[in-house]
């Protein structure tokens, strides 16, 4: 299989030109106030027997994406980057898209929404009009722990940019352990998934309150499948943000529980083919090779 969404960071690059990066990071989050990096991510991947990654950003600065195409340049495991771009500054996003799709490995771009203090972020004209570069491109907009702020404005972006493919990171986040906030995601997120150019990843479900099982879960997986179907679903285990909840294999064993309900041809998408056709990636599917 294919790890649509893993990141990496170093805590020596914390700090650059007097900027703090990864302003999120912190001693609060425990074990995961380290550096994580490019040997550690292939160990894990070898173990749990994934052949590959898509890098996706973990902080809104050039740094952070500059390190991972070099981490891409030297690891073919690396099969995709997701980076940032300013995508409220048109001209200075079409420069950064310019610079970085030198390397093809560069397959799309992500904004920590949940992180900006603005909740018009996709309607504002200068992000649209950006995500219109990224769009001719054949790049992606990945969308990060959309709800409760961002899904409803994600489904307009969708319908409003059908020339754009979406992907919804993490189901959008589902609140699962309240039902009354549940409907409100549920409805937005089956509307995000009435757009033929919406694309979600099974990723990042260590929700607040509810257990981390294939049987708490199984709601959310039934409700993605009836969204998007196999061919609009793509797996990932948000390495090592996910260690908080389990080492890898064990994140990896749940969601891998579920794919397993479906036949081998639809197996065969999640895991892998999807994010190939989404991402544009290099790489031959194992069910072709």
């Amino acid at each position: 299989m294919i790890d649509s969404h893993l990141h990496l960071w170093t805590l020596d690059t914390f700090v650059t030109g007097g900027v703090r990066h990864y302003s999120w990071l912190g001693p609060q989050h425990g074990a995961l106030f380290r550096s994580f990096g490019e040997d550690e991510a292939r160990e894990t991947l070898d173990a749990a027997g994934v052949r590959g990654a898509v890098l996706v950003q973990a902080d809104d600065s050039v740094a952070d994406t500059e390190s991972m195409l070099a981490v891409a340049e030297r690891n073919p495991w690396v099969f995709g980057v997701v980076g940032w771009i300013r995508l409220d500054a048109p001209a200075e996003a079409a420069e950064q898209l310019h610079r970085f799709t030198a390397q093809p490995v560069f397959r799309g771009v992500r904004h920590l929404l949940h992180d900006d203090p603005r909740s018009d972020f996709l309607d504002l004209p200068t992000v649209r009009d950006s995500l219109t570069l990224v769009a001719q491109r054949g790049l992606t907009l990945d969308i990060p722990d959309a709800f409760p702020r961002h899904l409803d404005s994600a489904v307009r972006l969708a319908r409003e940019m059908p020339e754009l493919t979406v992907v919804l990171d993490h189901l959008g986040k589902p609140p699962l352990a309240d039902p009354q906030l549940m409907d409100s995601w549920r409805a937005n997120f089956m509307a995000f998934g009435r757009e033929p150019n919406s694309v979600a990843k099974l990723s990042g479900l260590y929700l607040p309150g509810a257990e981390y099982t294939a049987e708490s879960l199984r709601p959310l997986f039934e409700s993605a499948l009836e969204a998007f179907g196999p061919e609009r679903l793509m797996i990932g285990c948000d390495w090592p943000v996910s260690t908080l909840g389990a080492p890898y294999g064990r994140t990896l064993d749940v969601l891998l529980e579920l794919v397993s309900t479906l036949s081998p041809s639809e197996q065969d998408l999640v895991l892998e083919e999807t994010a190939i056709r989404v991402y544009g990636l290099a790489v031959t599917p194992i069910a072709e090779g």
